[in-house]
């Protein structure tokens, strides 16, 4: 059965594994391999995992199938009271249309349901398959992004909203 549990700073090397097995693969089509690396470097270095986790205030969930880790949430406030932000949902490929993503996003749901959120948003890449998902799940395209991230690279992504 599928667990999920709360993951702290020592997990940082588990969560770095996780991205590796599939982060890398689920955008090697949706951007260049140097983007792709500079991403991974910007966002899951230990010092960026450890700085979203204690400067930033992102609560990290593991997901595990008995015992093997198979994929890992984030989520934090917003300026705007009652909105919680969805920041990362990445589940195994093999597991991938199974009905686990959305157990881990319903994890996520309970637990920001508890801190009081009335919506929950995220971002997602505009041409990412998992946009379906999300919409299957009830989030609606609120808006377009376009976040400059460094290095020549551009995030454009929808902002999706689910009311909780």
């Amino acid at each position: 059965m599928y667990q999920i549990r709360t993951a702290t700073v020592s997990d940082i090397p588990l969560i770095q594994q996780l991205t590796d097995e599939i982060w890398r693969p689920t955008y090697k089509d949706l951007m260049t391999p140097e983007q792709l690396e500079y991403m991974i470097a910007l966002i899951y270095s230990t010092a960026s995992l450890t700085s979203q986790m204690t400067e930033k205030e992102h609560q990290f969930l593991l997901l595990y199938d008995a015992q093997r880790p198979i994929g890992f949430t984030s989520y934090s406030t917003t300026d705007e009271p009652g909105i919680y932000k969805l920041q990362k949902i990445y589940v195994h490929g093999d597991y991938q249309g199974k009905g686990v993503g959305k157990f881990l996003l319903e994890g996520v749901i309970e637990r920001v349901k508890a801190a009081n959120a009335t919506v929950l948003e995220l971002d997602v890449k505009r041409d990412n398959k998992a946009r379906f998902f999300y919409e299957k799940q009830g989030f609606t395209i609120l808006k377009e992004k376009d976040t400059y991230i460094g290095n020549d690279y551009w995030m454009r992504d929808y902002v999706m909203r689910k009311p909780l």
